[in-house]
């Protein structure tokens, strides 16, 4: 059992100062949002659907959300890929899905779809505490792709999964290895990237962006000047006006050029 005491409420204290719930059953919700305000959350607002909870994760900029996973107007899948996909600020912030539905493929449902940790009903308070503690102070890796964006899917720890991603890559990498790992990735999201360019261009914006900073940061922890010059001119490419995969090509193919992609390997 998790002691709720003053250095556990401290460490959560960023996350849960404003929480909101999307569930269209009001006994749960409001059993939740209870638990919520013991743990110190300041603000807690429960929602029922899909659309109402955009409008108002848009407003509150929640730290930390929860969502059932099916309900009347609602489709926690569907409103996590929404958000992880939105413009808003809260759009990293962690989600939970807690539902009674705990079979393999709603869990891989929830992982694939981006939430941070996956709570099967009944649930005894020290799981709750410990999927919280999870995402307040053990986070995990942000991957900006254009099939999936979300948390690092390698790293997903539900206690209720057992299946395929409890792997040796699921292990946290450290050093020379996980900037191995880092520039592996970004190279993999850039290649998916420009080839669904076309099908979403705003979000394969978003992704290149978003791997330009990682592989730059790569590139001057491991003082690689080839991947730098490589990267520079992928800088150039973005700021030089709307991209398109006709301005990409050239610089993500020079990139992809320093690498070889393991087949078949799925980003994130």
């Amino acid at each position: 059992m998790f002691a709720v005491d003053r250095r556990f409420l401290a460490k959560l204290e960023p996350v849960v100062r404003r929480v909101m719930i999307v569930d269209p059953n009001t006994h749960a919700a409001r059993m939740l949002m209870d638990i919520m305000k013991g743990l110190g959350a300041r603000e807690v607002v429960v929602e029922g659907e899909n659309d109402a909870a955009m409008r108002m994760a848009e407003g509150l900029e929640p730290g930390l959300i929860f969502t059932e996973r099916s309900g009347d107007g609602l489709n926690g899948e569907a409103l996590t890929r929404a958000i992880r996909r939105s413009h808003m600020a809260c759009r990293m912030s962690p989600i939970i899905m807690i539902t009674g539905e705990a079979t393999a493929q709603t869990i891989i449902g929830a992982r694939d779809a981006g939430v941070h940790e996956f709570l099967r009903k009944p649930f005894a308070s020290a799981d709750l505490y410990k999927r919280i503690e999870n995402v307040a102070v053990k986070p995990r890796g942000w991957v900006e792709g254009v099939a999936y964006v979300g948390p690092d899917r390698r790293r997903f720890n539900s206690g209720e999964y057992t299946g395929p991603s409890k792997r040796k890559s699921d292990k946290s990498l450290t050093g020379e290895a996980a900037l191995a790992d880092a520039k592996d990735q970004a190279m993999r999201i850039l290649a998916a990237a420009l080839n669904q360019f076309d099908s979403d261009p705003m979000q394969a914006t978003r992704a290149v962006k978003q791997q330009a900073i990682t592989l730059k940061e790569v590139s001057l922890k491991t003082n690689d000047q080839q991947l730098q010059v490589a990267v520079g001119a992928l800088e150039v490419s973005l700021a030089s006006g709307p991209p398109t995969k006709a301005t990409l090509t050239a610089p993500i193919g020079t990139l992809l050029a320093m690498v070889t992609l393991e087949p078949n390997r799925k980003a994130g």
